[in-house]
């Protein structure tokens, strides 16, 4: 909200200057967000007066004009189409110097002379006007200074309201405000009846009470539509913000600035039967002031006549019915609107109003017979007229209900650490507005006004106490608690560790969305349905994620198409999959790797990555909690990744997660180069850790053997190693995979493992008949169970 320092200090004037007065008010706050002139510097400008003005000799643009300054006439060259004799213009005589430290000097334009220059607008930095030189009033006096005439010195103020206080979106409530904290007199506007001078009124119907609690009309008859709204009213809605449209809309604004309440203004003549505060139907249309044509739902409280809708309550008229420059009478409208019935609505039409974004945040319900009868009273003065009486209807059951809250001294020296004097603590809040009675010894009973809705809790009136008090006077206070380290459990391993390990391994994390497109989920996770957001932000953004792939492979998408050749790139967060307990929201990490598998360099060879080496950044972060040897990869389908590239990892025989290639037809169908890689693993999981303990470490020396298995190709190397574990003895230290080899002197199907096993004794060498006995019996097992030969 803008307004004027000059006009406010009508209200309240402490003997602060504009600085004091803006930290004061953003510390009470109300932040201001800018503060400037309210036109720019200049001088010796006056007002003059045009006596003649003629056809230029040398020019068809141009003017010559006689201007007087009420004691001299000086000849004055102007371009400008609406220089005319009779006109009061902004005169700069030479010698006066404009915004931008113009200097006027005596000139001559095609031969002709020219003493001084008439201004527009603009080129006074007063307004954006530049269609011509500013046309004054008749009251304006030749030769007045054009600052005196404006009061220009003056400074405009802008601040930035939070929602909670609506009730100093006004004049009258900002003085309330800059008066509570100076401690200074507040002089409001007399108010005063207009007796009625007609018997004439029209009718009132409010069908939705819950959207309209109090509506206020009066007919105004016998305006005159050639009156012109006065300087200083004009100036004072130029400084809020608002310009000037004709004298009965510009009152009405004036009004709305000065009281807080906006009003409305109907051409009578084409009201029909009466008005009627109701409820859109579904399919009425409505041209708004505007011109915006609006369809409506029923949603929507309108202003109404008996023939059709007016205007949408608290936020535009309709173009139909509003005042034109034919209407002699008008009626006038004031109302209460319940801000739950406003909020929002007039972004739903792609509108905000000054009106909207006062009712949005609450007016004061007891206003709406005072602002009546301050606007009428500017009305007769202005517009001249005579009023009818005041047509009011109230549901006392829909106003807000009156609030008493009581304020107990022990909260505040508690909360806010302040031993504040029972009367400063009465002087406070009785210049807030606020009926103050003592209840007992320490404690009040505040009865909390109108206007005010966000008062309704003790805390409220704690925090009114801190603001006006000042949050500079506050003492400091150093919290003193007892804090207990939460301790972190050594078998649980940190995210952080994960994301380092990875990021070690040439990955990059990524954050994606939560919401991701229902088709493209399809794609990777058919079986659980989505849950569907109630409001989505697009059409793209529509389900919650079962799974994290989709989001990483749009990434893989961007990051293809602006060229990179080496991509990884890893998410942890939440996926959200339906079960028949409610949602099930699991923390996984996962992966999308596509590309060479190293670096492009001199030294490098250019191979592209594979199963494997995705399947060895999996081993590596499981082996992050020192027992890798509880996972196990088997091979495994899914309906996302490749049939011969896919196993599924599993923890002690528990699902965890999948690993494997983009299925490549998904991968064309998603305009992706391949081949493209995936994993997905449970948090949980992967972030339990082994309890670390001790052994000695071995003096003597260990023993090696090798072995040659030959398998079925189907036989899993995993299969070997773990039961070359379980059958080689406690003092196994190690067992390696070094070779696979199928072809010549290996029969067709079959495929020998080369295993190099390795045992350590904590208190001896180990002698050849013990590791013999060790070695056989690794054989045997598996000649038993996976139907292996010992390969010679």
């Amino acid at each position: 909200m803008k307004f004027s320092e000059k006009w406010l200090r009508e209200w309240v004037n402490p003997a602060i200057e504009t600085d004091a007065l803006v930290a004061q008010i953003t510390m009470a706050g109300l932040e201001v967000d800018g503060v400037e002139p309210a036109a720019a510097e200049f001088s010796g400008v006056v007002i003059g007066e045009i006596e003649a003005a003629e056809q230029h000799p040398n020019a068809d643009k141009l003017q010559v004009c006689r201007v007087s300054d009420g004691n001299e006439t000086f000849q004055v060259v102007c371009g400008a189409p609406n220089a005319r004799a009779g006109l009061r213009v902004a005169f700069a005589k030479v010698g006066a110097v404009l915004p931008g430290n113009f200097k006027i000097k005596k000139a001559k334009l095609r031969q002709v002379e020219s003493f001084g220059m008439l201004c527009s607008g603009e080129e006074l930095g007063i307004n954006e006007d530049n269609d011509g030189i500013m046309e004054l009033p008749l009251q304006a006096q030749p030769g007045q200074d054009l600052r005196e005439f404006f009061d220009l010195d003056d400074q405009i103020i802008e601040v930035d309201l939070t929602p909670n206080r609506g009730d100093c979106l006004s004049i009258a409530g900002l003085a309330r405000e800059v008066g509570v904290l100076n401690k200074a007199p507040v002089t409001e506007v007399a108010v005063e009846p207009v007796a009625a001078t007609i018997d004439d009124t029209f009718p009132i119907e409010i069908e939705a009470g819950e959207g309209c609690a109090r509506f206020v009309g009066r007919v105004i008859k016998g305006i005159d539509p050639t009156a012109t709204t006065p300087v200083w009213m004009v100036e004072k809605l130029r400084r809020s913000g608002i310009r000037s449209i004709d004298p009965v809309v510009d009152i009405t604004n004036y009004v709305m600035l000065e009281l807080g309440q906006p009003m409305h203004a109907y051409d009578l003549a084409t009201l029909n039967g009466g008005i009627r505060v109701r409820m859109a139907e579904s399919g009425e249309k409505l041209t708004l002031l505007d011109g915006q044509e609006c369809e409506l739902n029923n949603e929507t409280l309108l202003i109404a006549d008996h023939q059709g809708p007016l205007g949408l309550a608290g936020i535009m008229g309709g173009e139909g019915s509003g005042v034109a420059e034919q209407s002699r009478d008008i009626f006038l409208e004031c109302a209460y609107f319940n801000p739950l019935a406003i909020a929002g609505k007039a972004r739903s039409y792609g509108l905000h109003t000054d009106a909207s974004h006062r009712f949005e945040r609450g007016v004061d319900p007891e206003l709406q017979v005072k602002a009546s009868e301050r606007a009428t009273a500017l009305l007769l003065e202005i517009v001249g007229g005579e009023a009818g009486p005041i047509t009011e209807v109230a549901l006392e059951q829909h106003l807000p209900a009156s609030r008493t809250v009581k304020l107990r001294a022990e909260r505040i020296k508690k909360l806010l650490s302040l031993d504040i004097e029972a009367d400063e603590v009465e002087e406070i809040l009785t210049r807030l507005g606020m009926g103050v009675s003592a209840d007992g010894d320490s404690a009040w009973q505040v009865d909390v006004p109108a206007y005010r809705f966000d008062v309704s809790l003790e805390e409220d009136l704690l925090e009114e106490l801190a603001r006006i008090y000042g949050y500079n006077r506050m003492p400091v206070r150093t919290n003193h608690a007892t804090l207990k380290l939460t301790p972190q459990p050594e078998a649980q391993k940190g995210l952080p560790d994960l994301r380092r390990l990875l990021v070690a391994r040439g990955y990059q994390e990524a954050i994606t969305y939560s919401f991701v497109e229902p088709g493209l989920l399809a794609k990777f996770d058919s079986e659980h349905q989505p849950v569907a957001l109630a409001n989505p932000i697009s059409a793209d953004m529509a389900v919650m994620r079962t799974t994290l792939w989709p989001g990483l492979i749009k990434a893989m998408q961007h990051n293809q198409h602006r060229q990179q050749s080496r991509i990884r790139l890893f998410e942890t967060g939440q996926r959200f999959v339906p079960g028949d307990d409610g949602l099930i929201q699991d923390d996984v990490i996962a992966g999308a790797l596509f590309g060479t598998c190293n670096p492009e360099g001199w030294t490098g060879h250019k191979r592209v990555v594979d199963f494997f080496d995705v399947k060895g950044d999996l081993e590596a972060l499981l082996a992050v909690n020192g027992d890798a040897n509880a996972f196990e990869f088997e091979a495994a389908e899914h309906q996302a990744l490749h049939p011969g590239q896919t196993a599924a990892i599993k923890r002690d025989g528990e699902l965890v997660g999948y690993v494997g290639a983009l299925h490549p037809s998904l991968c064309k169908e998603l305009g992706l180069n391949g081949p493209v890689f995936l994993f997905e693993l449970a948090l949980d999981a992967v972030m339990v850790d082994r309890l670390p303990a001790f052994s000695e470490l071995s003096k003597y020396p260990g023993t090696s053997r090798d072995m040659a298995l030959v398998v079925d190709q189907q036989v899993a190397v995993a299969k070997v190693l773990q039961l070359t574990r379980e059958k080689a003895g406690e003092w196994l230290k190690d067992v390696t995979l070094f070779d696979v080899y199928s072809g010549e002197g290996i029969e067709n199907g079959k495929k020998s493992l080369a295993l190099s096993l390795t045992w350590q004794h904590p208190s001896h060498t180990l002698n050849d008949e013990q590791v013999n006995q060790f070695f056989d019996a690794v054989v045997t097992a598996a000649e038993q169970q996976l139907g292996a030969v010992l390969r010679s």
